[in-house]
């Protein structure tokens, strides 16, 4: 390939996604100000106490999805759950074997947290969040050791679907999942 060939594959070429209107934002927010708000609120009264979390960054992108992209094959049940639990093991097991040398874990743990959620159609980009959390969380994470991807990415996770489910078929011009597997 000529390198301007190349280069003009960068200009694009498709149009821009039309405007959201004001329902689509209305509705994205509520679901997201009450899921990213429970995660918070449990967190902070029963999970905190016992030096736990049920928050993670990873949370902030997968709410985008399971609220503002409702569509997408990315912010789908399956994805949502499979990508952060798969995400979660991948990254504790490298911050293991590799944590001596954290650039060498984030690199391995993203990268296989990646191609682990291809093969297994859970691809959820935050999991690639959840995995690198896993690797530099600091020690209160890494004290989790594998009950990180169970507590707090996969139930963080299952509370941001539930409300999800309640939350987008509130609405007569939403529904949500598109499928389940």
């Amino acid at each position: 390939m000529k390198l301007k060939e190349y280069l003009s594959k960068m200009k694009g070429g498709a149009k821009s996604p039309p405007a959201v209107g004001l329902k689509e934002l209305i509705w994205s927010w509520i679901g997201s100000v009450i899921g990213i708000g429970l995660c918070g609120y449990i967190s902070s009264r029963y999970f905190e106490p016992m030096d736990l979390t049920l928050i993670i960054g990873s949370f902030g992108a997968s709410a985008v999805l399971v609220y503002g992209a409702i569509k997408s094959p990315l912010a789908q049940p399956r994805n949502l759950i499979g990508g952060h639990i798969i995400s979660g093991i991948i990254g504790v097991a490298c911050y293991q074997l590799f944590g001596d040398v954290i650039w060498i874990a984030a690199a391995a743990g993203v990268s296989i947290a990646i191609v682990a959620m291809l093969a297994t159609k859970t691809l959820h980009p935050p999991g690639g969040a959840t995995a690198l959390i896993a690797i530099i969380g600091g020690d209160k994470i890494h004290d989790l050791g594998f009950l990180y991807a169970f507590l707090p990415a996969g139930l963080g996770a299952l509370i941001l679907l539930i409300v999800a489910l309640v939350v987008n078929n509130l609405s007569s011009n939403r529904q949500y999942p598109e499928y389940w597997f």
